[in-house]
């Protein structure tokens, strides 16, 4: 009996704690690859080297027949589930999965709140970056571009172009943890992107999604754009778009094919002030307006506008990136989509 009323009592605790404080129960997690194709590589030298200290010399001979264009994925599925599908989550340029993972500040990430509310979650590496493998540039795939550190903190919205974080000044009421050691945490995740693979990563994510089945995609920058562009190619595949800050569009001449679905656009703070942040916003906008014309549905929202000021390019970071999750929650709520 003491033994039991132990368990009711830590049971009751349990209860009453926030929800970022609960465990997750986990149903089943696991990962896997999607789509890739076949490239033949001819009339390169071999290489000779020794891989490391006390080891034998090896031959490598890089002709031959790779896969490359493949994708990674992860998937966790909670218990009990209340979403009415999957949710994927897709990263944007010059980075991978870990955007919906974590913050640069240690909190916890996208993945964990919508975990907790009953989504099983689908979180990527998109083709030639993290998980997802790369392939011998500029045979396979177009050069690589790097990001210098004082890149995203003026791109992304963070400070003003001062050249670093170190010397450059935060925006007024940014929310981004900016410190020098976040910021430095930040860049660590940063990573380089091939040019020339846009058509691998489409015909990736067509893949994932043709495994997985209909499914919520919430897409971030470049992702966004993938993300429309995917659903032209594929809208039997969408139950709910939610794109934040997309970096482009989908085709203008095929913006009908998405009026079935329901699409979530979320913008931060200081866009229309930004010269290039401003006019992805109006080309987005325009987008969405031949969306609209051809019967479909399109919620543009501006954050500070509905009081939650202050957000960078990476609102999912941000120190109030959990109100930004909850307006997307209580969206796909008002759309039958989570019980």
């Amino acid at each position: 009996m003491r033994l039991r009323k132990h368990w009711i009592a830590a049971a009751m605790a349990v209860a009453a704690m926030p929800a970022m404080a609960q465990p997750i129960t986990l149903e089943r997690f696991g990962s896997f690859h999607v789509g890739g194709r076949q490239v033949e590589i001819t009339g390169k030298p071999v290489i000779e080297y020794t891989p490391t200290v006390g080891g034998a010399p090896l031959r490598i001979d890089p002709n031959g027949t790779y896969l490359v264009g493949q994708m990674y994925a992860r998937f966790m599925e909670p218990a009990p589930q209340r979403g009415q599908a999957p949710l994927m989550l897709w990263h944007g340029a010059y980075l991978t999965g870990v955007t919906w993972e974590t913050t640069p500040d240690g909190r916890e990430g996208w993945e964990h709140f919508f975990l907790r509310r009953g989504w099983t979650t689908y979180v990527t590496d998109a083709v030639e970056r993290g998980r997802s493998g790369t392939a011998m540039s500029p045979d396979i795939f177009g050069l690589p571009i790097y990001l210098p550190t004082a890149n995203p903190w003026e791109r992304f919205r963070i400070g003003d172009g001062a050249g670093s974080h170190a010397r450059g000044t935060l925006l007024p009421g940014n929310q981004f943890p900016a410190t020098p050691e976040h910021y430095q945490s930040f860049m660590r995740q940063v990573v380089p992107r091939n040019l020339g693979t846009d058509e691998d990563v489409l015909n990736a994510y067509v893949a994932l999604l043709e495994r997985v089945g209909p499914s919520v995609v919430v897409a971030h920058s470049q992702g966004g754009a993938f993300a429309w562009q995917v659903a032209q190619r594929r809208p039997d595949l969408f139950r709910a778009l939610v794109l934040v800050e997309p970096a482009g569009t989908g085709q203008a001449a095929q913006a009908a094919t998405l009026k079935d679905i329901p699409t979530l656009l979320i913008y931060g703070d200081y866009v229309e002030a930004d010269p290039r942040w401003s006019v992805i916003r109006r080309n987005a906008r325009r987008f969405s307006d031949m969306i609209r014309a051809a019967g479909g549905q399109v919620e543009d929202v501006d954050l500070p506008s509905r009081g939650i000021p202050g957000n960078s390019h990476m609102l999912m970071m941000d120190r109030n990136g959990d109100a930004v999750a909850q307006l997307v929650q209580d969206w796909l709520a008002a759309r039958g989509l989570w019980q």
